[in-house]
């Protein structure tokens, strides 16, 4: 299979895998939201930081530093595993034991219990990080897409029915674990790998000494991804941070998914051009506008349908999620620019880099966190749009340095997407504003942009476009040829 090839064909499985499970996910969500209060999704939030932050450890940065290793063995792959399950279960004692200290913290003494049957999750995690890398290094994400699509159906499914009984914080509980397990089963049934008895010292100090920095990286960005939670959960109220977890999982369904796709699929094809800055240019270049043109109308378009969105969805009882929620796309349409320049310094070996980089980005978003909580939530928010403007001109200043794509090439690249993208959202916000029937203000408001965005895109000649209907002509042409040997 040709590098172009395997590109659009982990692009496809990979967005069918995110949107399909996620698709499931939104659905479920809004179920489970209409059945239970803010306050329970605020404590689910409260717990998010310690989880994130053992789910660093156990990746230790291992899984890129396999995908990335051009002569990886069975050694290497068994060596990650066997630290993984031991880190995997440190950690689950460290959360069982320090869990009646997390519920003093918050002063919610229901977290004691909650935190031992949710940090189940972390061992459950130590146990696929070996096989996600052997599929991502395949580019293979339709094996993946079938063993998350079957645990959040069957979790969501038991989820629903907890919440429709009336357990509360506890259905949310039950449906990520049993989430986990099924897709920790899938995973080993569909890779069908078994680790060899074999630990090898050298194996782990080499790729340990790659995944270190990336560790470090990783711990620092999860933490200031999360300690937002902590700072609402513990200066402001369950609601207040029930409140912006819903929100901040409205934004993370575009944003993240396609941050997670392109970061899985632009990270081994990458890899491959590492030594080749001409070829490894242009794809970059390609992916970076490519990105662009799919995540900024999705998150513009987002901010201008919030308030019938959420009114419709979730109820007059989330309200308060609404302006949070545009406010917080404004800030998450940029992530999966920030993950393509992060990807290229990890491609390019510079580990280093990368940790220094995250260590003056986040130290720069703390101040301005500081700055901004006695103002409020709605403040706070505010401060992660300016953060994520600081952290993309930091990244594509290095990133200039490294293959000279720096911060005014990418602008160029990107501000006529940009431009499109905000006068599409003008559009929709006027008619929701114009339109009061929350359903017909959706129905209107969506296709009425997508048309504009369209036209504009077709009268401009946009390459974006045209790549698009090539990746979409290719998958017809598979399935076609697919069809006829059926």
């Amino acid at each position: 299979m040709s590098l172009k090839q395997k590109a659009v064909s982990g692009i496809f499985w990979s967005s069918i895998e995110r949107f399909s499970v996620q698709g499931v996910q939104f659905v479920l969500g809004i179920i489970m939201a209409r059945l239970l209060l803010p306050a329970d999704y605020g404590l689910i939030g409260m717990l998010a930081i310690f989880l994130a932050v053992s789910q660093s450890f156990i990746d230790s940065g291992f899984s890129n530093a396999l995908i990335r290793k051009q002569n990886r063995t069975e050694t290497d792959f068994s060596t990650v595993f066997y630290f993984n399950i031991v880190v995997g279960l440190v950690f689950y004692f460290i959360l069982f034991f320090t869990s009646p200290y997390i519920a003093a913290f918050y002063n919610a003494p229901i977290l004691e219990s909650l935190t031992k049957v949710v940090a189940v999750n972390v061992f459950i995690g130590s146990l696929t990080i070996v096989q996600r890398a052997k599929f991502t290094i395949n580019v293979d994400f339709k094996t993946q897409t079938k063993a998350s699509l079957l645990s959040v159906i069957v979790s969501g499914i038991i989820g629903i029915g907890m919440a429709y009984r009336g357990f509360g914080v506890w259905a949310l509980a039950v449906q990520s674990v049993t989430a986990g397990c099924i897709d920790m089963i899938a995973l080993w049934i569909y890779s069908r790998w078994v680790p060899q008895k074999i630990f090898s010292v050298s194996s782990f100090k080499e790729m340990f000494s790659y995944g270190s920095k990336l560790l470090m990286s990783g711990l620092i960005d999860t933490t200031y991804k999360n300690i937002y939670t902590i700072v609402i959960g513990k200066k402001f109220s369950k609601v207040d941070l029930g409140y912006y977890t819903r929100a901040d999982n409205y934004t993370q369904f575009p944003s993240s998914n396609i941050t997670g796709i392109l970061q899985r699929v632009t990270f081994p094809i990458l890899s491959s051009l590492q030594d080749n800055d001409e070829k490894l240019k242009e794809a970059y270049r390609k992916f970076l506008r490519l990105s662009a043109f799919i995540i900024f109308p999705l998150m513009i378009g987002l901010f201008a349908v919030a308030d019938p969105l959420i009114q419709l969805l979730l109820t007059d009882k989330w309200i308060g999620a609404v302006m949070l929620l545009q406010i917080l796309c404004l800030s998450q349409m940029w992530y999966p620019i920030h993950a393509i320049n992060l990807n290229l310094l990890q491609v390019k070996g510079s580990s280093d880099l990368f940790l220094r980089l995250e260590i003056i980005k986040k130290a720069i978003g703390v101040s301005i966190l500081c700055i901004t909580i006695p103002l409020g939530v709605v403040a706070m928010c505010w401060g992660m749009v300016v953060s994520s403007l600081i952290a993309l001109f930091i990244n594509t200043y290095y990133t200039g340095k490294l293959i000279q794509v720096g911060y005014l090439k990418q602008m160029k690249d990107l501000l006529p997407i940009l431009g499109n993208s905000f006068s599409m959202g003008i559009l929709v916000w006027g008619i929701t504003q114009l339109i009061h029937i929350h359903i017909f203000a959706l129905i209107i408001g969506i296709t009425s942009g997508a048309i504009w965005y369209y036209c504009i895109a077709r009268l401009t000649q946009s390459k974006e476009l045209q790549e698009i209907k090539s990746l979409l002509d290719t998958q017809k042409d598979k399935f076609k040829l697919w069809t006829k040997r059926k």
